[in-house]
């Protein structure tokens, strides 16, 4: 993780983000950001035992849930992360709702500091996940009410699932408090594929989004060699400065 940090200031982020930095400890993270000048935006729950992908949905595991929120706050506040991302993990039906919603207030009324994400998921990924599309995310924050609770909005995942991810940014700007790009529908870098990043770039810029975009793909070789695609929307001062390394 250190010299990943190390790696993405070289490459000229602005910031970085993470999945599960937990095997790494806090303080080395944070010597490591401190070093390199970047802030740490995110970082999500632990997923769970092998073959769990989150379990904030998951009804009888509340325990072990809010271990997990726990943890999550803990470390994000030693390296002075700024998000959690709460993952719901495989399940479906109204008492996984309700499941989900009584954790989500937990970690909201918990670290009202943080902003708390949630992110629907595609299923060709994500198989059986509970939150797959951005309506129900958008349900989901206005029922449980909390003002430090947004949607983390994946471009890929959201092409994936629903199309049309041009109407879904207008449509839930005021709930986003994250966005993350990748191409669509290989999930590399997004310079090719089905989603016009160029138009995403430019939509982003005439929606006033001033905040960091998470380049969240896979690359196909040494990450500083896949960087060439930030020329695409070279015409938006300050875009650059505005991308985050997951």
């Amino acid at each position: 993780m250190p010299d990943a940090i190390a790696a993405a200031a070289r490459a000229g982020f602005a910031a970085v983000e993470c999945h599960w930095p937990y095997d790494t400890p806090p303080s080395d993270v944070r010597a490591a950001l401190e070093a390199a000048s970047l802030e740490m935006l995110g970082l999500n729950t632990p997923r769970g035992r092998p073959g769990e992908n989150g379990l904030a949905a998951l009804p009888g595991r509340e325990a072990d849930a809010r271990a997990a929120i726990d943890l999550a706050i803990a470390y994000a506040r030693e390296v002075d992360c700024k998000a959690i991302h709460v993952m719901a993990g495989r399940a479906e039906g109204p008492i996984a709702e309700e499941t989900y919603l009584r954790n989500l207030d937990y970690a909201c009324r918990t670290a009202p500091d943080l902003t708390i994400l949630i992110e629907p998921l595609n299923h060709r990924d994500a198989p059986g996940y509970f939150l797959t599309r951005t309506d129900r995310a958008a349900a989901l924050i206005g029922c449980a009410g909390h003002p430090n609770l947004r949607m983390m909005f994946d471009c890929y995942h959201v092409a994936i699932t629903e199309g049309d991810v041009a109407q879904r940014l207008r449509t839930h700007l005021p709930l986003i408090g994250h966005v993350q790009v990748a191409s669509v529908p290989d999930r590399g870098t997004p310079d090719h594929g089905l989603l016009d990043y160029r138009a995403i770039f430019s939509l982003l810029d005439a929606l006033d989004w001033r905040r960091p975009i998470g380049a969240e793909y896979r690359p196909t070789g040494p990450t500083a060699d896949t960087l060439d695609w930030l020329a695409l929307p070279a015409r938006l001062t300050g875009l650059q400065e505005r991308m985050s390394k997951t």
